[in-house]
């Protein structure tokens, strides 16, 4: 693997590894309405396919619990672990309660 393609996921099976939706099927909707945007290299975009890909470093921007969050990925991960785990996964950013953990979006 070349440096400059670094290790990469799925959003929706990004989103589902941190834990921050319950199921698969939730992120890959949310995304699918373009709902989450994704900074990466000084670029902002609005994501529309589950498929497209996020990296270390990335910045997601999404509607979590009836407001909007900024968080940073700081590993792509390679489960759905426990919470522990998952929370290594991201950084909350912008947020004036990052001492507690996104609840789990249950849908709509």
């Amino acid at each position: 693997m070349s440096e400059t393609s670094a290790e990469a996921r799925r959003v929706d099976v990004w989103l589902w590894h941190a834990r921050l939706f319950k199921t698969r099927t939730l992120a890959t909707r949310v995304v699918s309405k373009g709902q989450v945007r994704v900074e990466s290299a000084g670029t902002v975009r609005r994501l529309t396919k589950a498929s497209a890909l996020v990296r270390q470093g990335d910045t997601l921007t999404l509607p979590l619990n009836r407001r909007i969050v900024r968080l940073e990925i700081l590993g792509v991960g390679t489960r759905r672990g426990p919470a522990a785990e998952a929370r290594l996964l991201y950084r909350l950013l912008d947020e004036a309660d990052t001492e507690t953990e996104p609840a789990v979006h249950s849908g709509s």
